[in-house]
């Protein structure tokens, strides 16, 4: 049976108080109660403060490059999908260095894995400029009169690009969050979980205090299989933010396209040495 001390405990790099604590707390609680052990567990990281979080937990571990966490994170799924695949990163890495290149196209493939953002509405490693979730007129050392632009709302875009779960959850309910993982993690498809983290060090504006007047639980009567609805609730962002399940559909798995995988992990499977040659010689 899998507990919380076999994922370790670690000396970690984090300012005290910041919400990068509960999330950890909240994943190991999830993980457990999914009953994965950490061999089982593949976590995949860009660069941030957010994405020194699977250091500090017991399990196959892989930083890949800033806003780079997702492709790796892919490319293990389609190798290994025997692995439970947790994508974990900042704001900035996964929605602003890594938006463009495959936040996007994630969603839209469906693979089974999870994405955990870490959302503090600031760039914490680099010392606190603007990132995209940034709230609107946010003062920061690179944006000294406030930010300009608008806040990207990585809710709203993965409910109308047609993600298969989308939540959101606050690190400081640690009992909620950790059941938003769980779900995430058993869900099958990409699942979002968009955390909103304060940032004790750089972000003065959404704190601890901030975030307890602004959060509020879905209530029991909202259904996340209703896309109508789950578009309307989030684009609640603002003096309102709900937190909970808002969207959960079924779509095919984008692994399940590929007949080869039907025989299992690619690392497992024997390579057909003659075919390989053949290949091989028309680039001889």
């Amino acid at each position: 049976m899998t507990t919380i001390a076999d994922y370790g405990k670690y000396e970690t790099a984090w300012c005290p108080g910041c919400g990068n604590f509960g999330i950890l707390n909240a994943l190991k609680q999830a993980l457990v109660a999914c009953e994965l052990a950490p061999h089982q567990v593949l976590m995949v990281a860009g660069i941030g403060q957010a994405a020194k979080a699977p250091h500090y937990l017991r399990a196959n571990v892989f930083n890949g490059l800033h806003g780079r966490s997702l492709p790796a994170a892919i490319g293990a799924r389609l190798a290994n999908p025997e692995l439970t695949v947790i994508a974990e990163s900042g704001d900035g890495c996964l929605y602003g260095e890594g938006g463009n290149h495959h936040f996007l196209a994630a969603l839209r493939r469906n693979l089974d894995l999870t994405i955990l953002a870490h959302d503090n509405r600031v760039y914490g490693l680099t010392k606190g400029q603007a990132s995209p979730t940034s709230q609107q007129g946010m003062v920061t050392k690179t944006q000294p009169h406030g930010a300009f632009a608008s806040p990207f709302n990585p809710v709203a875009v993965a409910v109308t690009m047609g993600a298969s779960f989308v939540a959101r959850g606050y690190a400081g309910k640690l009992e909620q969050l950790s059941g938003l993982i769980a779900a995430a993690i058993k869900h099958k498809g990409t699942a979002l979980v968009d955390i909103m983290q304060p940032c004790v060090s750089f972000n003065k504006l959404n704190t601890y205090q901030w975030y307890q007047e602004h959060c509020h639980e879905l209530p029991e009567e909202h259904d996340p299989t209703d896309r109508e609805q789950a578009l309307k609730v989030a684009l609640e962002f603002g003096e309102r933010i709900p937190l909970g399940i808002i969207y959960q559909t079924e779509r095919p798995l984008f692994e399940e396209q590929f007949a080869t995988l039907s025989k299992g992990p690619l690392a497992r499977q024997e390579v057909p040495r003659q075919e390989l040659q053949q290949l091989m010689q028309r680039y001889a």
